[in-house]
């Protein structure tokens, strides 16, 4: 009998996101393959890490990624990372496990750093030939010119922290007077933030994963929200309508999943992403790439898979088979 493949899921971090990330890892948890998996829920806050092990705790050796029990020392093969915004989602935890030679399941640091910060990334797909929305960029410290910032991305607009997730920090600004309160609030969550055009047009996404050596994009989801914009409460408290697939042609469908499996393929990414755009007309613009997607069973991709008819078992087993070769 083949040893089953020792898996950490690697849940909790350092963000605001800690909440949603328990979500996605209990929903990684519940659902691999235990005939071929060994699982172990590993909590990952403030550099306290700890393996989660019939309700009790062993702290994590960090030198190896390991802990003990009962006297056996326990040594992880591969590590799922269910963690949103850092350090799970930057790049940090994936160049610590690249240093101890242990496969994980989302894009490598390079990849996971890039999609992390949203200016760095929109202006990389920018030079790669895809369409996104005008942006100023500023750092901490920088003084706000308001005509300057109007001028070229007009109202309404996005303010935005360049790095995070769950739509922490973002406000939707339509007067000018309110620009200077929601640069400050944005500034509360990062020290590099952008200020991007308003895009008017349909809101969807897309998942996209490797199952072997076959990049899947999977159906697309659009999004109405109830409110101004697709927030923390239209994400995580209903306040949205999603629709799986989407209610646009079959030929833009087509071309939003070719567009979103283009930039996994240039960005060098793995695991599973997910894609978000705007669509102008029959011109899909992206918002942003997300390297950690949400996976709790209220979360986008977990719909798409549904809509696919990909039982979850499998899916996670299809990601973990794709990543686990160095």
């Amino acid at each position: 009998m083949e040893k089953k493949l020792r898996v950490a899921i690697a849940a909790g971090g350092d963000s605001a996101e800690e909440v949603i990330s328990m979500k996605t890892a209990q929903m990684v948890y519940d659902h691999l393959d235990r005939s071929r998996y060994e699982v172990v829920m590993v909590k990952m806050r403030k550099g306290d890490w700890n393996a989660q092990v019939e309700g009790r705790e062993y702290p994590i050796n960090k030198n190896d990624f390991s802990f003990e029990n009962a006297g056996e020392r326990f040594k992880f093969d591969y590590a799922f990372i269910a963690i949103h915004g850092t350090p799970g989602e930057d790049g940090k935890l994936q160049a610590y496990f690249d240093l101890l030679h242990i496969p994980y399941s989302s894009p490598d640091h390079i990849g996971s750093t890039l999609t992390f910060n949203k200016w760095y990334c929109n202006t990389l797909l920018s030079q790669l030939g895809y369409q996104v929305a005008d942006s100023h960029y500023m750092r901490r410290g920088d003084k706000l010119n308001v005509t300057e910032v109007i001028k070229k991305v007009g109202l309404p607009c996005f303010v935005k922290p360049c790095s995070g997730g769950s739509s922490f920090g973002i406000s939707k600004v339509k007067e000018e007077s309110a620009l200077f309160a929601a640069v400050s609030e944005a500034f509360e969550y990062d020290h590099e933030i952008m200020i991007e055009r308003l895009i008017p047009g349909k809101e969807v996404t897309c998942g996209v994963y490797q199952k072997e050596d076959q990049v899947v994009a999977l159906p697309i989801t659009q999004i109405i929200p109830k409110g101004e914009f697709f927030d923390y409460a239209a994400k995580y408290e209903g306040h949205s309508q999603e629709i799986t697939p989407a209610r646009i042609s079959a030929t833009l469908s087509t071309d939003v999943q070719k567009v979103a499996s283009e930039i996994y393929q240039k960005l060098n990414l793995r695991g599973i992403i997910r894609v978000d755009f705007m669509l102008v007309e029959n011109t899909p613009f992206v918002i942003e790439v997300n390297a950690v997607p949400g996976l709790s069973p209220e979360s986008l991709v977990p719909q798409q898979v549904r809509a696919a008819k990909i039982p979850m078992n499998q899916f996670f087993t299809e990601i973990i088979e794709s990543t686990k070769k160095i």
